[in-house]
């Protein structure tokens, strides 16, 4: 292609090699490096004619007469030199930058895998409400929670439990509760291994996989809120700096206490990034906003509140939509290939006739031939927002689709829980019911003493929760056709489905319903047999067996 091969030395050449991926190609990865240099590295480089590697050679590599060892010693930096890179410098250099310009961006330039251990599913939810980092968390149906961790099972004991007089109902319903899970994952497991024998073109691997995730399936619902969990996050110093903002802002002491924690660690590996965390005039004033706005709407939220029946049918209602969303997504697909105005372009649609348009739309959808295959941005220039009510398991897969808008209310009894009819075919309903009952006792208890914050780590999963889901069409095709995959839990694919009905039929955007073509409503019994025989075939392929 012609790319202009920057000249080195082969005393460079010997230094570059440690710590980029390449010394001749326009495109190479950082490696070797700790996250402050490579970050100090790119705001460096946004702001000099120099390439990254010389800048790295010229400012960077351990040299007492470049110009990073006067910026040092200006700002008092006591240099601790690592045999080859100047850490020290670069955090001067960093803290430089960050401060004197206020560029919240150069936050973003280095990142940390952080593994968040013996977390509640009331803070997992917290953890992940940031959109800029990444998170995997620990997976109810492939992990059965009837082991215990120390002297229990794998549950939290908020402080302000433990410190009341509830403590020892707490523990004693948490005990209780999980020792029913742990003899109905027992009995679901044996009675769904006689009702699907495995097959005999099936491993005894993926018929147990199988078999395991649908008793974890249909026996999660018993899962306090309580229960611990584990995520893994790899995120910016942006991101973090943002979420532990927030944590020190949040009513619940797991919370507030888990991000000191975090803190302390992260500040192992990017002290430079998080310095405006607890400065009490920038992260300590940030924190006091969303704690004080947070307040005043409580305050102005309408009074009272209401008890349903306790068996609650989970609910998707579509609130608003755009009545002219199928033209607006005519005039946008145009958009990018024309030299019209937008303007120009809504009045070039609305010129259209009916088969026009569908052209149009048809084109901007194309020939799909999976779900992978998205049809381009054209698709965000409308929107729906649903309100819905479903068990709060199902609400956890769903509020990880984080570039919609989704907010939640806290999670309660009072919205009643659905019983998964496999129990009831078993003959354990009596005991499953008897557990949400006795949830719902020590809910309003705790609601009455402490409040309807702490009283949520009491509700299993299986009771329901109210959200607000606001996405643009694109984002809805994804999740809609993410989340009724065959694969999926049975919950929260019968959203999906309701939101894809109501965007036919209550919207009227037939159209864009018919674009979601993978939307699957098919009825599928075991829900991950088709998967984990695909994983199986991937795995013999790669041995080359």
């Amino acid at each position: 292609m012609g790319y202009f091969e920057e000249p080195f030395t082969a005393a460079e050449i010997t230094v570059l090699k440690r710590f980029f991926t390449n010394v001749d190609q326009p495109v190479f990865a950082l490696i070797n490096l700790p996250e402050v240099v490579k970050g100090a590295l790119f705001a460096r480089y946004s702001r000099s004619a120099k390439s990254v590697r010389r800048l790295f050679l010229d400012e960077f590599v351990a040299d007492p007469d470049v110009g990073i060892a006067a910026i040092a010693d200006d700002l008092g930096t006591s240099v601790e030199s690592d045999p080859l890179i100047d850490q020290k410098r670069a955090e001067g250099l960093y803290r430089r930058v960050f401060f004197e310009y206020g560029d919240d961006s150069v936050a973003q330039l280095g990142g940390v895998h952080l593994a968040c251990e013996q977390a509640s599913n009331i803070l997992t939810k917290v953890l992940e409400w940031g959109r800029l980092a990444s998170y995997l968390e620990q997976s109810t149906r492939y992990i059965a929670y009837d082991v215990p961790l120390g002297d229990r099972y794998r549950y939290f004991i908020p402080a302000e439990i433990e410190q009341s007089h509830l403590a020892a109902d707490y523990r004693a319903f948490m005990e209780e509760t999980f020792d029913t899970y742990r003899a109905m994952v027992r009995q679901m497991t044996s009675y769904f291994q006689e009702r699907f024998p495995r097959q005999a073109d099936d491993s005894l691997g993926v018929w147990n996989a199988t078999i395991r995730a649908k008793a974890c399936d249909t026996v999660r619902g018993l899962l306090p809120a309580s229960t611990l969990s584990n995520v893994g996050i790899y995120g910016s110093g942006q991101a973090y700096e943002m979420a532990l903002i927030r944590m020190a802002a949040h009513p619940l002491a797991e919370v507030r206490s888990y991000g000191a924690m975090m803190l302390t660690e992260l500040r192992k590996v990017i002290p430079s990034f998080l310095t405006r965390v607890d400065l009490p005039d920038r992260g300590g004033a940030w924190s006091e906003y969303l704690s004080s706005t947070r307040t005043a709407l409580e305050q102005l939220a309408p009074a009272g509140s209401f008890i349903e029946a306790f068996e609650g049918e989970p609910t998707v209602t579509l609130t608003d939509w755009d009545r002219d969303a199928e033209l607006k997504l005519v005039a946008a697909a145009l958009y990018a290939g024309s030299e019209l105005s937008d303007a120009d372009l809504r009045a070039h649609a609305e010129r259209m006739d009916f088969e026009e348009r569908a052209k149009v739309l048809a084109a901007l959808f194309g020939d799909r031939q999976n779900r992978r295959h998205k049809p381009g941005r054209a698709l965000e220039r409308t929107s729906y927002r649903f309100d819905v009510s479903c068990d709060f398991g199902a609400f956890r897969d769903l509020q990880r689709h984080r570039l919609m808008t989704i907010e939640w209310q806290r999670l309660g009894t009072r919205l009643g829980y659905q019983c998964p009819p496999e129990i009831e075919d078993v003959g354990l309903g009596f005991e499953f019911r008897r557990a949400m009952e006795k949830a719902g006792e020590l809910y309003e208890t705790t609601r009455a003493a402490l409040g309807p914050d702490v009283a949520q780590y009491v509700v299993p999963f299986a009771f329901n929760i109210r959200f607000v889901m606001e996405m643009n069409a694109r984002q809805a095709c994804h999740l809609i056709e993410l989340r009724t995959q065959p694969a999926g839990h049975p919950s929260y694919r019968r959203v999906g489905l309701e939101m894809h009905r109501q965007i036919a039929d209550i919207a009227g955007h037939h159209a864009i319903a018919q674009a979601m073509k993978f939307a699957d409503y098919s009825d599928v019994e075991l829900e991950r047999l088709a998967s984990e025989r695909r994983a199986e075939s991937r795995r013999v392929a790669a041995s080359g067996i």
